[in-house]
């Protein structure tokens, strides 16, 4: 196997996490010593005064590359840079203290270069290259192979909190508030833009002074290596990115967001504690219902991929508890989700996608709940599906043998504000939608409302097609039971 050495560059010193850590930290003094000197101020001493204490600091750090001769030649050459912007601060006095600094340090750290065009190439990618290497530089204070398995094992986790953050943000009031209050605008009040640039700029410039590594040009070399060479091993991000040291920070995680969402609900909800001035109950059961719902679907969903059979994190006897824990406030969500919309019921009233949503509700616990029995009895993700089916089997019979049109209008005129003396007045139009089961209901708030020509009309047109389906090519077993109860109502009426 034949490998070519780099023909472009080669770095004279090793580099060493630790003295990269005070370098760093010297060089960030020396960038709010810039600050001070010349953020605001007009520029003058102060130019002087950073410059030699910039060629201190990195006299300090690059002392064992300096001899005798050639440090009182680089001082030299320094001192005369200095005098003609001590003199007075123009652009060629500029330029000179920068020469001065850069050849000063080029002969005090650089004895490989001896002829001029070696030197003027070191001092060309010196300062070409030089301000762009202090941010990829400063990152080797890490253990980069550590840090890459680090962000592989918090990745899921962080991403899944910010998304159960925004559901329960968007299904609670009281956390979308603290969320607010984390609004980066509010930050940036207080950070100034052009100072942070200001920083950033003169860390880039300071850093070659203080780490030096200078370039020098290499001959090609061919190396050739015998022997079988092993190819690299696989990464192990893949296999971390869900497995059960992810897993176990997941579950940590995520169980703490939910029981701060089911604490604020045992006080609020449940304790029926007075709320914020700025809230409503209504707003905050209403709000919650379905974002809380689909915070338990997507719980769901990570529970059947982390608790897969056979996988590594099934058997593990610290993440099945955290499993059990999570899922039972899981719900615990649920049943919240539920007080949230019967109390958002008992003001808005009755509908059909209410109803269904209750029902939804219901089998989101039960399948919660399968989950569970799933994994406690070490069945297979077939009997799981095949459980929720037969949940939803039942469910669905059962829906199509409830008169929901006449339970709805009973319950929405119960509950009114003409029958119960609070709560919303009843809504006749929304009624009249409902059909003819809804007769009985009508006829209770044409009494209630004397001289609503308006509504008998609407209301003899649902009695014409209740007519039509008591004809025996339309019968049903409703539609008689509902004759039945309007012919009672009727009887009743005349003898009141």
């Amino acid at each position: 196997m034949t490998s070519l050495a780099s023909t472009i560059a080669a770095d004279l010193q090793p580099i060493r996490p630790s003295s990269i850590l005070a370098k760093l930290g010297l060089a960030l003094a020396l960038v709010a010593l810039a600050d001070w000197l010349f953020y605001g101020p007009r520029i003058g001493l102060s130019l002087t005064l950073f410059a030699i204490a910039t060629a201190c600091v990195s006299v300090l750090f690059n002392h064992a590359a300096l001899d005798l001769r050639r440090g009182i030649t680089s001082t030299a050459i320094l001192v005369a840079g200095l005098v003609p912007a001590t003199e007075e601060l123009n652009t060629l006095s500029f330029l000179i203290l920068v020469a001065a600094l850069l050849m000063a340090l080029l002969l005090a750290t650089n004895s490989k270069t001896t002829d001029l065009a070696d030197r003027a190439r070191a001092l060309r990618n010196f300062v070409l290259f030089g301000p762009f290497r202090v941010f990829p530089e400063a990152l080797q204070i890490f253990n980069m192979s550590a840090l890459t398995r680090s962000i592989a094992l918090w990745l899921l986790p962080a991403v899944l909190s910010t998304v159960f953050i925004a559901l329960f943000a968007a299904a609670n009031p009281l956390i979308e508030q603290w969320v607010f209050l984390l609004d980066p605008k509010l930050i940036l009040d207080y950070v100034s833009i052009p100072r942070v640039l200001f920083w950033t700029m003169m860390l880039a410039l300071v850093w070659p002074f203080i780490h030096v590594r200078w370039r020098r040009r290499t001959i090609p070399t061919t190396t050739v290596v015998d022997g079988f060479v092993p190819p690299p091993l696989p990464s192990q991000v893949s296999a971390q990115f869900l497995g059960p040291s992810t897993i176990l920070r997941s579950l940590i995680l995520f169980n703490l967001l939910f029981a701060a969402q089911s604490i604020l609900d045992g006080i609020y909800l449940w304790g029926h504690v007075a709320l914020p001035t700025n809230l409503t109950y209504a707003a905050y059961a209403h709000r919650g219902a379905y974002p809380l719902i689909a915070t338990a679907l997507l719980a769901a969903a990570f529970v059947l991929v982390a608790m897969r059979p056979g996988g590594p994190a099934e058997k593990s006897k610290i993440i099945r508890p955290l499993v059990y824990l999570w899922v039972g406030q899981n719900v615990l969500l649920v049943a919240s989700s539920i007080l949230r919309l019967d109390l958002y019921v008992d003001i808005y009233m009755l509908t059909y996608w209410r109803i269904a949503a209750f029902i939804w509700m219901g089998l989101v616990a039960l399948g919660l709940i399968l989950i569970v029995a799933r994994i406690v009895l070490d069945r297979s993700n077939q009997w799981l599906v095949g459980a929720n089916l037969i949940a939803l089997t039942i469910a669905l019979y059962g829906c199509s043998l409830v008169n929901f049109d006449a339970f709805i209008a009973d319950y929405n005129l119960s509950h009114s504000n003409e029958m119960s003396g609070k709560g919303l007045s009843i809504d006749a139009n929304y009624l009249l939608t409902l059909g003819p089961q809804a007769l009985p209901a009508l006829d209770k708030v044409i009494a209630h409302r004397p001289g609503d020509n308006c509504l008998v009309s609407r209301r003899d047109r649902l009695v014409e097609v209740h007519r039509q389906d008591l004809a025996w090519r339309s019968w049903s077993f409703r539609n008689w039971r509902l004759q039945r109860r309007l012919d009672a109502l009727a009887k009743a009426r005349s003898a009141g």
